[in-house]
């Protein structure tokens, strides 16, 4: 009677754990730096910003209850490949390096980038004209290693920093010289009282073997179920037109990124 007793307990462990694991919330790393108009609080500590609103409608198209949980830039792969997190949804680009650790899905939005310095009229940008400069970026991300290949050879000092706002605070202080940006967050610069009085946008930043080829959801590796999930819900937004009407609730992208198409 104990052994049926033990199997039946076993045999209802199992089952239980089955059920946690098949109907577990997938856990959403989300970097605890705001990133507006991405990523950013409300008054009352709410996630809001045009990545939330389409992490939200990937998530229902899913079926799918998706808990947020927030993790420093520098801890988010680590944060995956530990299972604290299933999924890193952060403006996280997809290149070649980071395909060697983790996965990805299809893109959801690439970023226009520009590179933004003082405002005299010189729109020079080669590295050759900058070789003397100080070059600022956010740590860790595709500003830093376009800056690192193109002008640090050239001899330009490249200035990390751990957000893109504390980048900008020290461009408008004239700590550094030029900065590298995603659009949206150089054209909040620009359009700031004191962005505009010291700075203007120089050049489009292009390049897909540095920059990479957009951003995109990270998945462990392996982990091709969740990967084909995010996939055909990504798609799904995009062929629906929600991705363009999401986007169209944040005027201050227009022009700034550019989503898939179907």
């Amino acid at each position: 009677m104990r052994r049926v007793f033990q199997k039946l307990a076993f045999a209802a462990g199992l089952v239980v754990l089955q059920a946690g694991i098949v109907h577990a919330d997938i856990k959403i790393g989300l970097v605890a730096e705001p990133y507006p108009p991405f990523t950013s609080k409300d008054a009352s500590g709410k996630w809001v910003g045009w990545e939330i609103d389409v992490l939200e409608a990937a998530c229902k198209a899913m079926n799918e209850k998706c808990d947020y949980v927030e993790i420093a830039w520098d801890g988010l792969i680590p944060s995956l490949q530990s299972r604290t997190i299933d999924v890193i949804w952060s403006s996280l680009s997809i290149t070649d390096d980071r395909r060697e650790v983790i996965d990805f899905s299809v893109p959801y939005y690439s970023s226009v980038m520009f590179m933004v310095g003082p405002k005299n009229g010189d729109l020079d940008v080669t590295p050759e004209h900058l070789a003397d400069k100080v070059i600022g970026v956010p740590g860790g991300g595709p500003e830093e290693k376009y800056a690192t290949v193109v002008y640090a050879p050239a001899g330009a000092q490249i200035k990390a920093y751990p957000t893109q706002d504390e980048t900008n605070g020290d461009m408008v202080s004239g700590r550094i010289d030029y900065t590298v940006g995603g659009a949206a967050a150089m054209q909040r610069l620009l359009t700031s009282a004191e962005g505009s009085a010291c700075c203007e946008h120089k050049a489009d930043v292009e390049d897909p073997k540095i920059l990479g080829e957009g951003m995109g959801a990270g998945i462990r590796k392996g982990d091709t179920a969740l990967k084909a999930k995010l996939d055909a819900a990504i798609m799904a937004l995009a062929r629906s037109g929600e991705l363009d009407r999401i986007t169209a609730n944040h005027p201050e992208l227009k022009g700034a990124i550019k989503t898939p198409k179907p």
